[in-house]
């Protein structure tokens, strides 16, 4: 084995066990009850599974899974129809127009989503969107459509234009060639979108602290803030909460990795 590639893998497993601590500290903690006192790093002779009983029944945790679950799948379906339908025409047709478009929606991507918490605030609350999904939801699909439409018209550019050109000439539309043959072949692209957008949508908290005030709008963030407010004296119960938010996550990524990977190479290196 060469030495730099001996060195770029101790580096990867170095990188691997900074980010596995914390997970494995939780998880540890977790499965312990407040009577152990034994160091984090250790594992427990036998599992205390209560805590994760008691954290789901005292923290409504089903009714955060349900809030977070409609909001985070209507905004994803959103990004994914508005910009796929977005990307198609600023992809096919590179006119100066398009172009100060396509450049209008990188801008966008710079300009730091708290610095625009104020004015968003104020006109949800104008139209009665506060504490509800309508109010909620347009926010996280206007936050996320920028990098979305990015991948999407990168990958459809790479597309061959004669695949349009043949299609029409067989007697297909416009709208035709859209869903029959430029969708399909966004696969790759569409799984990545999905998960850069469904988990940050999952994982907000800055905006849904200030935009779901009612505690029947509470998501799973919020629930876990206050949970770790209400339980301090029991940690234990508090790292139960917070593994059962992340378990969709993981899954996520496992299913979806292999796409995720190769979406993230068509969507944005080509």
């Amino acid at each position: 084995m060469k030495k730099q590639s001996f060195i770029r893998i101790l580096i990867i497993l170095l990188l691997c066990i900074v980010q596995l601590i914390p997970l494995y500290i939780t998880f540890t903690v977790s499965i312990k009850p407040l009577t152990d006192m034994s160091s984090y790093w250790k594992l427990p002779s036998a599992p205390h599974l209560q805590n994760f009983v008691t954290a789901f029944r005292t923290g409504n945790l089903l009714t955060a899974y349900v809030n977070t679950f409609i909001i985070t799948l209507c905004a994803t379906l959103a990004v994914l129809v508005l910009a796929t339908m977005a990307a198609y025409p600023l992809a096919r047709n590179p006119s100066r127009l398009n172009r100060g478009v396509r450049t209008f929606f990188l801008s966008i991507m710079m300009i730091p989503a708290l610095s625009l918490l104020v004015p968003i605030y104020v006109l949800l609350l104008k139209l009665g969107g506060i504490s509800k999904y309508q109010g909620i939801i347009p926010v996280h699909v206007a936050f996320n459509l920028p990098l979305a439409i990015f991948m999407f018209s990168n990958f459809i550019r790479t597309i061959p234009s004669e695949l349009d050109e043949a299609a029409l000439i067989d007697g297909c539309s416009v709208y035709s060639i859209f869903y029959r043959i430029i969708v399909p072949m966004l696969k790759p692209v569409i799984v990545s979108v999905i998960i850069l957008t469904a988990v940050p949508v999952w994982n907000d908290y800055q905006y849904s602290v200030y935009f779901l005030q009612k505690p029947q709008m509470r998501v799973i963030t919020l629930a876990i803030a206050s949970f770790f407010q209400q339980t301090s004296s029991d940690p234990h119960i508090a790292a139960a909460a917070a593994l059962l938010v992340i378990i969709p996550v993981v899954i996520l990524y496992i299913v979806l990795q292999k796409y995720f990977i190769k979406g993230m190479t068509d969507g944005a290196i080509r």
